[in-house]
């Protein structure tokens, strides 16, 4: 299996991918060649389900993906069309996915598409899987989000009445793939230390070259400060983040307006630090220190061009570029270790650090309003006090 020649990506971008309801596939022969008119048909209500989620870019992210390498099994490795799936099938593409061939995992992101004589064609050096070693090996939490996109693409099917069952629900015995775990799980953080040392630098930055880094500096203290998600400072179809979402109220408070996960609006209370930080970048900007009721300006302004960010790649790219900068500042500050461990951070952890800080002197229901989470419990899982209380009540237990 190791030796089978990787697929093409078979769905476009967010932006690129063109809408199926309204220009159907007619021929796949771009992608694979040889293909019937069962796996056309594959295709394209596979197509019209991703495209649904285009209102969340991370949510068509998610489902794309699990989508493209479910095809991608069905095409290449059990040569199935969807109508022929049985649960025992899928139980063996959860086994692939737990280890793919190796010719089929890339050491780094690449553009799925290239423009070439005007025309988007598959980049032939794109892998469904990314591993910085070459290898994969596939989460918990991956195996979850695998079983939860291809049940709700089974039952699209069935309300679509393209297909009469949904073979991942027959599966009775999950628990051999998917383990339950004991207490709440481990919250991928930034520690104290950190934290001061990407702050610092990025104010650093923000001084060496403002015209590029006042903006880095905004962002990097939306992201802790309000808890936002990368999805919620990108310009999108449901949502264009703009200054004069940032709201006063009648006693002078400031709220920011946003519209998060499961497309919820919600008002985030902002802090006096967090609107230092705009008015900074407003100034920065050539704008009056506040926002104006309703100014339509958009919150994170594009280098070249005009309007605001439409790309969560791109605010990765700026958020990793402060990472990197901190890390190697801890390296030759002596903090390897710590060094090493913020090499492994991802945007989402900043939204998790701020979250975890203010949890320890805010009342838990103020930060769950702010979060956005559907209980406390889930705001519960940030508070460490009961794992350190545990912790200090074992130190001292004796073996001798």
């Amino acid at each position: 299996m190791s030796n089978i020649a990787p697929p093409l990506a078979f769905f476009d971008t967010l932006d690129e991918m063109p809408n199926p309801f309204k220009q159907p596939v007619k021929s796949l022969q771009h992608i694979a060649a040889g293909t019937t008119q069962e796996v056309i048909d594959d295709y394209q209500c596979a197509a019209e389900f991703i495209y649904s989620y285009r209102g969340s870019p991370d949510t068509f992210s998610t489902y794309r993906r699990e989508i493209e390498h479910f095809l991608h099994w069905c095409l290449l490795i059990s040569k199935k069309s969807l109508k022929e799936v049985v649960r025992e099938d899928i139980e063996a593409y959860v086994e692939f996915s737990k280890q793919p061939p190796i010719t089929w995992v890339g050491q780094k992101n690449v553009p799925r598409f290239l423009l070439r004589l005007g025309e988007r064609t598959p980049n032939h050096d794109w892998r469904p899987y990314v591993h910085a070693s070459g290898e994969f090996a596939t989460s918990q939490a991956a195996l979850q989000s695998l079983f939860s996109v291809l049940s709700s693409f089974f039952n699209f099917l069935i309300q679509e009445r393209y297909l009469s069952a949904n073979p991942v629900a027959q599966i009775r015995q999950k628990s051999k793939f998917l383990r339950k775990q004991q207490g709440q799980g481990k919250i991928r953080r930034l520690s104290p230390l950190q934290w001061d040392f990407v702050i610092e630098t990025v104010e650093k930055m923000a001084v060496e070259q403002p015209h590029v880094h006042e903006r880095t500096l905004f962002v990097m203290n939306a992201l802790f400060a309000m808890y936002l998600r990368i999805s919620e400072l990108v310009d999108t179809s449901r949502w264009q983040p703009q200054m004069g979402h940032f709201q006063a109220d009648q006693e002078g408070n400031w709220w920011f307006l946003t519209v998060g996960k499961g497309n919820k609006e919600r008002e985030i209370s902002v802090s006096d630090a967090m609107l230092a930080a705009l008015k900074r970048y407003r100034l920065s900007r050539g704008l009056p220190s506040l926002p104006m009721p309703g100014e339509s300006t958009p919150l994170i302004h594009k280098t070249r061009g005009r309007g605001g960010i439409g790309s969560t790649r791109q605010i990765r790219g700026i958020v990793q570029k402060c990472f990197d900068a901190a890390a190697e500042s801890m390296r030759a500050n002596g903090f390897v270790e710590d060094a090493e461990r913020l090499s492994a951070a991802t945007v989402h952890w900043l939204r998790h650090t701020g979250i975890s800080e203010d949890v320890k002197h805010r009342p838990r229901e103020h930060v769950r309003d702010d979060a956005g989470h559907g209980s406390s419990a889930i705001t519960d899982r940030y508070i460490d006090v009961e794992r350190a209380e545990r912790h200090a009540s074992a130190r001292q237990k004796r073996i001798k």
